[in-house]
């Protein structure tokens, strides 16, 4: 079931898993729920109170269908496009192994996640292959954003940890 949000074109997917004796089964993302292409797939694996992002790409903006293969994670959006009714405004789930939802963020959003449980599996769908040189990081702290992270302690890469704010990315990016 797809359901909207108050972000526009921002899709909270919900599956339903199809159990027996062996396991599960479930469809992850339908090309009727979400008429996008989707050329690059990846993964990530990451430990207890990880924070990866607020992640954009500053050119060829990628949308990305997020989904938790094991584990927990508290998933951010941050809505980027100058134009939107709910720029500067941040969108905050939980994705889970247990709620088999996922989500889709369109183009202009800036991505991040905390990881909650000990072991976190996450695949991205990618609407545009990630161009390195266009890579932005938007601190995870910033005091504009108040985003209330679940775990206190946080673990965070160096390039992360260089995140600009939301405000230098608004001058220096959004002219």
């Amino acid at each position: 079931m797809t359901v909207k949000t108050k972000f526009k074109d921002l899709l909270l997917i919900k599956q339903k898993r199809h159990w027996d004796k062996r396991g599960y089964f479930k469809e992850i993302k339908k090309e009727s729920n979400i008429k996008k292409k989707f050329p690059f797939l990846v993964m990530s694996y990451s430990k207890k109170n990880v924070i990866r992002g607020l992640h954009i790409q500053s050119k060829n903006s990628q949308g990305k269908f997020v989904t938790v293969i094991k584990g927990k994670i508290f998933d951010v959006a941050l809505d980027l496009r100058k134009n939107s009714k709910t720029f500067g405004k941040v969108f905050k789930c939980i994705l889970s192994e247990a709620n088999s939802n996922s989500i889709y963020i369109p183009e202009g959003f800036a991505h991040g996640f905390q990881c909650l449980e000990k072991e976190n599996y996450i695949i991205y769908s990618c609407t545009k292959y990630r161009e390195k040189n266009n890579e932005v990081t938007i601190n995870v702290n910033d005091k504009y954003l108040k985003i209330n992270w679940p775990l206190q302690k946080k673990i965070l890469s160096q390039k992360d940890k260089k995140g600009i704010s939301f405000l230098n990315y608004k001058k220096i990016y959004l002219k």
